[in-house]
């Protein structure tokens, strides 16, 4: 699988990429361990672990008046210390916005376009001023990066307008009659969606160095025919740049129609967390359908084990208001710190688990985090 540095540079006559800027967004990161800054702006410890925390009531209703005593917290079934919990934050915030522009969802890439821009720009000044940063990457038959780290609600905009498949993807949709050359130029051996890699690459080349609270807002039908990297090999690569991921799921109108489903805007809960080992790469297999891998439980546990959230548009008009909600979760969140009670100098996973005291209450959280290796 080619990196981003040369995904970069093998699409830069068609989409010049612009170098790292500027800044993004609210709220949003993974179990990270520090050199952050903590809500209370002191430096933490250097074995900190900094989780991103959402809290719903049993209506769906986000809260936002939580006290850390108001929470049990445990790694590795061992009960742990709140250091801290406020939604305060002076860190930067690095949102990455992962578009999947395959046939199957092309009947929602109007709306897609208009729903991401205003998120965009309800987010970044029109000054480009703030320390946030967002990039936008898409993904069919292969992934391309079309713009990096900006705090340039203009650029992302203007690749948003243009945003449309690959060149691979619309070879092979309009044959070479129609495409020219460009099979030679884009062809890297892949067929199908290659959504697994579009979250490695994501994860591994442009979240992982990042500092800041990290988020990934994923457009799929959750569909993945191609990608070199396992559903685990994705989640464990965004475990590991302490990230989380919302998932927006549409099924697409072909599917639909063909399956007799439709309907209005349907809000898919987390749900509880994924039934994994404990371990790296050493969880359930892929969730199945009796038509094969059923999408919309691929990005509920994206969204589950990453402490994110999974959406689901039943019509493409619903995108705009998800979005919406995106926004408004990311701004509800809160950030927890603690210290773990014993040090890991391997890089080993650590299962986290927090809950609220009150039963009716549910919680966000990542599934565990990867500790530092050799600090």
């Amino acid at each position: 699988m080619q990196s981003l540095t040369q995904m970069r540079k093998s699409t830069v006559v068609a989409l010049p990429l612009l170098a790292l800027v500027g800044a993004f967004f609210w709220t949003g990161s993974k179990a990270q361990q520090a050199p952050s800054t903590p809500p209370s702006g002191s430096k933490p410890a250097s074995r900190d672990v900094m989780l991103p925390v959402t809290v719903r009531d049993k209506k769906g209703a986000l809260i936002s008046d939580l006290q850390k005593s108001d929470l049990t917290l445990s790694e590795d079934g061992r009960p742990q210390t709140i250091k801290s919990f406020s939604r305060e934050s002076n860190q930067p915030i690095r949102v990455g916005l992962l578009v999947d522009t395959s046939h199957g969802v092309s009947g929602a890439m109007n709306e897609e376009r208009k729903a991401a821009t205003q998120f965009v720009d309800a987010v970044l000044p029109a000054t480009g001023t703030t320390k946030d940063q967002v990039f936008l990457l898409h993904f069919d038959r292969e992934v391309e990066l079309l713009e990096d780290f900006t705090n340039s609600r203009e650029k992302i905009d203007k690749e948003l307008e243009d945003l449309g498949p690959t060149k691979q993807e619309r070879y092979d949709n309009q044959g070479p009659e129609t495409a020219g050359d460009e099979r030679q130029a884009t062809h890297h051996g892949h067929n199908g969606t290659q959504l697994y890699d579009a979250i490695f690459l994501a994860a591994d080349e442009l979240m992982k160095s990042k500092d800041g609270r990290k988020v990934l807002v994923l457009f799929s039908n959750g569909a993945d025919r191609g990608s070199k990297e396992t559903l685990n090999d994705a989640i464990d690569a965004a475990d590991r740049a302490n990230l989380e991921i919302f998932t927006v799921f549409f099924k697409g109108e072909q599917e639909k129609s063909e399956n007799g489903s439709g309907g209005s805007h349907h809000h898919v809960g987390m749900g509880g967390g994924w039934p994994g080992s404990g371990g790296g790469g050493k969880r359930d297999p892929e969730p199945t359908s009796a038509s094969g891998v059923d999408g919309k439980k691929i990005m509920q546990q994206i969204a589950a084990r990453t402490g994110g959230h999974a959406f689901e548009a039943k019509k493409s008009a619903d995108l705009e208001a998800i979005y919406k909600l995106i926004d408004e979760e990311m701004r509800a969140q809160y950030l927890l710190t603690y210290t773990p009670d014993k040090a890991d100098d391997e890089g080993g996973f650590h299962k986290v688990e927090l809950k609220a005291k009150k039963e009716d209450l549910s919680v966000a959280v990542p599934e565990g985090y990867f500790a530092p290796e050799g600090k």
